[in-house]
């Protein structure tokens, strides 16, 4: 195994990644904080959701075997 090589090839990747970082078009915070509020609005919706259907599900289960 020639290391040589493998830290050639390894060095030319992390300046690749370097390069491709800087091509990144970043969120500015308002924007993260947005997304972020509605990545949490929806799970909270969704959790609502379930928990709902779940409820009505193990209530009517109980009707109907108990």
């Amino acid at each position: 195994m020639n290391f040589r090589n493998i830290f050639g090839k390894l060095t030319t990747f992390l300046k690749e990644v370097r390069l491709e970082i800087k091509k990144v078009n970043w969120p500015t915070r308002n924007q993260t904080t947005k997304y972020v509020l509605i990545v949490i609005g929806i799970s909270v919706a969704v959790a609502v959701f379930l928990g709902t259907i779940d409820f009505i599900c193990t209530s009517l289960l109980n009707k109907f075997v108990l």
